[in-house]
């Protein structure tokens, strides 16, 4: 598998990837995420990534969980 996050990967990126996150604030970071945040795109880190996706996989399993307690009622 490529490694699409790290070194020759990220040289053709401005600042090879580093940047100010605009979901944390974190400054002098790599920003390789691309993800949509109030209806805009943006490059978010790596830590700021796996949180967002942590929060949907919790809503996801809430979701099926309450589904199938109606679906039993």
């Amino acid at each position: 598998m490529s490694k699409a996050h790290r070194g020759a990967g990220i040289r053709a990126e401005v600042q090879h990837g580093c940047g100010t996150c605009p979901k944390c604030g974190k400054e002098n970071i790599k920003v390789l995420y691309e993800k949509e945040i109030d209806g805009k795109t943006v490059k978010i880190c790596k830590y700021c990534n796996a949180a967002m996706k942590n929060v949907a996989k919790k809503e996801a399993r809430a979701s099926k969980a309450s589904a199938g307690e109606a679906s039993a009622e």
